[in-house]
């Protein structure tokens, strides 16, 4: 076999630029006894913990893959239930950091979750339509509730009845009874999709939010303390009631539609509008703990503040009016009569729910979350859309509260997407510029050094010395910053067009730029006197102009600076010579225009990027096409080559960063970890480094590993790959909206699960050819009449010498409580006599009967039919009906005891 070409790896190092992604939501978590002085918010796939005394991010809480879309924090303050986008759940505690519990059971986006009042239980809302409840202290599924038809918008738990009240996106309030998993409820007074909802009032009151500027409130009944209160009889309500009341509700307008009359548990009647300011749809509604204050907002950057007032102020508030009315009417009565006139005022719901105040915020609002603090303080914290955190505090309790921005999170990130990217000669400093900012960020400690105002930038690069940058804007300006000071030092005219490119020429002497107004530019680097001080500055003076027939979108030297390749709108590449700007290559073939390209380091390569999708190799000595690469599957954005190396780097907007090969004409290895397009990257002077930024915000940092990388090892591990996510999709209806039967256990079929089941059958397996070992041996000894050493299985001996049955418990043991029944349902049938028959063995020692147990009913219940018809394992069933009930009762006990 010949020698392999080897690779090194390049891995993800660092997520950073990014404040706050958005698509999940912000909230506050206790953190070391403190509250209200720390956030969670979603980071792509991460979630960043910021302290927003200090501006500093404290805690990261690593994701995989997935990008989060929904947060939670657990009621005792010391969890944090994370949802992500393909619906997966993971917890993980704030003390450490580690996601130790992970749940499978949704097949789109998690959407909403919310623990109950104990935090024994959480549930999820998802994309998929489906809520599932899960036991979180036994990690596991309890059941899933299907009967929206489209997106869960909220889900909440009620504190004093075993309830769940959930909203969607097809305009369906519905009400669950957990105690039978069944909807009793179903209200449909809306007329479009309810995008929140809210408890108030000691949960007999609830407020929703939809498409329109109005807020409905609806009055909450529970029909049990009805009848203890008016009706002894219970068959009244049953008989007489349900008709009355449903021509007083189609009256009132709420159309409900209920299972049957006896079924239900409580009646909702609407009490009435709260009008917004707003006139676009609810995005978030939520009240704060104590229940006083709702806030609610939309598409816009204004939080609506409503105070739910207590009964003592609402009847202040009623003697109040009724004192103006009496004094009204006594104006108005004739003078002659003596007795007060009779006043009547009826108590509106503008009366019991008072709007506070708004909060303007500096940008759109994307989530909020509330809190109150024991001096009475109410602190709201924002995730807005330009990638900010913003903190306002006011009192509520004051005639007219004004809020007060007490602290923003800005410096970590850019407002915009970052558009260009640099590295410093010493690799250390990285520079990335966006629409309104250029910011120079340490790369070892990933700390934003420096922030300078700019115009819109495209293109950028450090100045040879490292101590000033060049920006080149969207206005065709050039912009010559010094990063000591922080200062513009001058803005340059350069071009009528966007600018689109520069290029540092090779002797660091000067540059040069190509714009939209159909030119290239020479500049060199002078010192000029500085008007302010003594000492003289940088400038740049232009020395030479080449006039194009066509926009130029791309500039690049060639390294021995003879060559300059330009790329134009009309998809081809022109190659001029440097010293004489005479015409020399032509290189056409890209069906799209070329948005980047570079010449390897020793001139003998070019490299170009396209629209079409397409990476084109050209020998710069004749101008031939060596090879075309279909590289992305969206445009190439950007492409640089590695320092000393015919390797290079390509960005696209279907969110991959590829390396390749430009002599084998290979694909080395793909970068994932962007969740939007890609806008560009920058390769390290040294090579170790790569630094990309996206439309996600964020920007990330790939460094190079001593790891050597061989392409049919990694080839393998993409199908590999391939093959893992096609496991999860198996089981999808090939008709879109076909249902497969009731599957109404919580669990999804993932990697993981088909993993433990296989290894339960490998256990069973192993358990077999050791108990017919054990046969034989015995049959061995009998024959020779002495006893002959047994060979041990070094499986078992890397277990402690165990027996096999201990074993195949022990892999029991080690599957994830979460992932328990999902990998017991893929377990084909013909291993499960020889489990029952093992469990029976297990349960009659009482080593883990929980486990045992619980493995045991949940393979009654799905092989019901086989086991039952099933001659053979009549008397294995028996034995343990026996073993079982006595087993238990003792645990019981001794738990009780």
């Amino acid at each position: 076999m010949g020698l392999t070409k080897q690779y090194l790896r390049y891995v993800a190092s660092a997520v950073f630029g990014v404040i706050g992604s958005q698509k999940g939501n912000i909230v506050f978590v206790t953190l070391r006894g403190e509250k209200g002085r720390y956030v969670a918010v979603p980071a792509c796939e991460h979630v960043f913990i910021w302290d927003l005394r200090k501006g500093e991010k404290i805690l990261i809480l690593q994701g995989l893959k997935q990008e989060v879309t929904c947060l939670c924090p657990s009621p005792d303050g010391l969890h944090l239930a994370v949802g992500y986008e393909d619906g997966s759940i993971r917890i993980f505690s704030l003390l450490s950091g580690e996601g130790n519990v992970t749940f499978n059971g949704h097949k789109a986006a998690i959407t909403t979750l919310k623990y109950d009042q104990l935090g024994g239980r959480l549930a999820s809302g998802s994309k998929d339509t489906d809520i599932i409840v899960w036991d979180v202290i036994n990690e596991s599924g309890l059941y899933r509730l299907k009967g929206h038809k489209d997106a869960i918008t909220q889900a909440l738990f009620l504190q004093e009845k075993n309830l769940l009240v959930t909203s969607g996106k097809d305009t369906m309030v519905k009400w669950w009874d957990l105690d039978t998993q069944h909807c009793f409820k179903t209200m449909v007074g809306h007329r479009t999709e309810v995008w929140g909802l809210v408890l108030v009032s000691e949960e007999k009151r609830l407020i929703t939010g939809a498409s329109d500027s109005e807020l409905r409130v609806w009055d909450i009944a529970y029909l049990q303390e009805i009848e203890d209160s008016e009706e002894p009889d219970p068959k009244k309500i049953k008989g007489s009631s349900p008709g009355i009341q449903d021509t007083l509700e189609a009256e009132h307008g709420t159309f409900e539609m209920d299972e049957a009359p006896e079924d239900r548990i409580l009646s909702c009647r609407k009490a009435g509008s709260i009008m917004r300011e707003g006139r676009d749809r609810v995005v978030n509604l939520a009240v704060e703990k104590t229940g006083r204050i709702v806030a609610c907002h939309g598409t816009d950057s204004v939080l609506e503040l409503f105070c739910i007032l207590s009964k003592e102020e609402i009847q202040k508030k009623m003697d109040k009016k009724m004192k103006k009315a009496r004094k009204k009417a006594k104006l108005h009565s004739c003078k002659g009569e003596e007795e007060d006139p009779e006043v009547n005022v009826e108590m509106s719901l503008q009366d019991e729910i008072q709007r506070v105040t708004n909060i303007k915020t500096s940008a759109k609002i994307k989530s909020f979350d509330l809190i109150h603090s024991p001096q009475g303080e109410l602190k709201a914290v924002f995730l807005l859309q330009n990638n900010l955190v913003e903190l306002y505090s006011l009192n509520p309790s004051l005639p007219t509260p004004q809020p007060v921005r007490t602290s923003r999170i800005t410096i970590g990130g850019h407002r915009s997407d970052v558009r260009t990217l640099s590295f410093s000669s010493d690799n250390i400093a990285v520079l990335s510029a966006a629409a309104d900012s250029v910011k120079i960020w340490n790369r070892s400690t990933l700390q934003c050094i420096r922030t300078m105002t700019c115009e819109y930038a495209l293109c950028s690069f450090f100045v040879p010395g490292d101590r000033q940058v060049v920006i080149g804007t969207k206005t065709g300006k050039l912009q010559l910053y010094d990063l000591a000071s922080g200062n513009l030092l001058e803005t340059i005219d350069a071009h009528d067009g966007a600018l689109w490119s520069m290029s540092l020429s090779p002797d660091q002497r000067g540059f040069v730029s190509g714009g939209a107004d159909k030119s290239v530019k020479f500049w060199d680097f002078e010192l000029v006197k500085d008007e302010n001080s003594t000492q003289k500055r940088l400038s740049v003076k232009q020395t030479r102009t080449l006039q194009l027939d066509e926009d130029v979108l791309c500039v690049s030297y060639s390294p021995n600076q003879k060559l300059l390749a330009v790329s134009l709108l009309d998809c081809t590449v022109k190659i001029f010579y440097v010293d004489t700007l005479k015409f020399f290559l032509s290189l056409y073939g890209h069906k799209l225009p070329v948005i980047c390209m570079d010449i390897s380091y020793d001139g003998a390569l070019i490299a170009t990027g396209s629209a079409d999708r397409n990476v084109k190799i050209w020998g710069l000595d004749f101008g031939d096409c060596h090879k075309s690469l279909f590289a992305h599957d969206d445009s190439v954005m950007y492409l640089q080559f590695v320092p000393k190396s015919h390797l290079f780097f390509t960005a696209g907007k279907d969110h991959k960063i590829k390396q390749w090969d430009a002599d084998r004409f290979e694909h080395i290895q793909t970068l994932e970890g962007h969740h939007q397009e890609i806008w560009c990257l920058a390769v390290s002077p040294s090579g170790d480094y790569v630094v990309s930024s996206s439309h996600d915000k964020s920007l990330r940092l790939w460094e190079r590993t001593r790891e050597p990388l061989i392409l049919e090892e990694e080839r393998e591990m993409e199908r590999e790959a391939e093959y893992e996510e096609s496991v999860a999709k198996e089981d999808q209806p090939a008709v879109p909206g076909e249902t497969q039967g009731d599957s109404y256990f919580t669990g999804k079929k993932t990697i993981e699960t088909v993993k433990a089941a296989e290894r339960i059958m490998e256990a069973i397996e192993l358990y077999r050819e050791e108990t017919a070992k054990m046969k034989e041996h015995k049959a061995i000894c009998k024959a020779a009449g002495k006893e002959v050493p047994l060979p041990t299985n070094p499986i078992l001996m890397a277990y402690g010498s165990i027996s096999p049955s201990a074993y195949v418990l022990e892999i029991f043991k080690g599957i994830r409580s979460s992932e328990l029944e999902e990998s017991l349902l893929v377990l084909p049938f013909s291993y499960v006599p020889d489990i029952l028959k093992l469990f029976n063995e297990f349960i009659q020692l009482g080593s883990d009967v929980e486990l045992i147990c619980r493995c045991l009913f949940f393979l009654l219940r799905i092989h019901f039919g086989q086991i039952t018809s099933n001659q053979m394992l009549v008397p294995v069933i028996e034995k343990l009906r026996e073993t079982t009930i006595s087993k238990v009762s003792q645990v019981r006990v001794s738990v009780f005891v």
